[in-house]
């Protein structure tokens, strides 16, 4: 039942800004962490940044001081805010989050939303 879906990318010039929204719906206990990862061709899915259910933040190092994650917990979704964008960020950009579920007991799994594409390019 439960559901991240991804939204805000497209394309955009060198040190342009862009905004990625994810929102989680479905029948929900409680979002713990959440995730941006990334995946360029040919190059394996990355972490990007990370914040959890207390807002403490982690950032890949060569998005450090471009990039802002930030949550939303009454709206169940997570930002990315995406400065200075380079060439190199040029990826599918995916939501993750662990999220706890009620089905007789309380299940906490990782749940991955579809990507939304980020194109750098002039």
């Amino acid at each position: 039942q439960v559901q991240l879906m991804e939204s805000g990318g497209g394309l955009v010039e060198p040190g342009g800004s862009v905004r990625l929204s994810c929102v989680a719906s479905g029948i929900i206990f409680r979002i713990n962490a959440m995730r941006w990862y990334r995946q360029a061709p040919e190059k394996n899915r990355e972490l990007v940044a990370g914040i959890t259910l207390t807002r403490t933040t982690h950032y890949e190092e060569s998005v450090k001081g471009r990039f802002t994650i930030s949550r939303d917990n009454a709206k169940n979704t997570v930002y990315l805010q995406m400065n200075n964008l380079k060439p190199e960020d040029t990826a599918v950009y995916f939501c993750n989050a662990d999220i706890t579920v009620f089905r007789g007991g309380y299940y906490t799994d990782a749940y991955w939303g579809q990507g939304t594409q980020v194109t750098v390019s002039s």
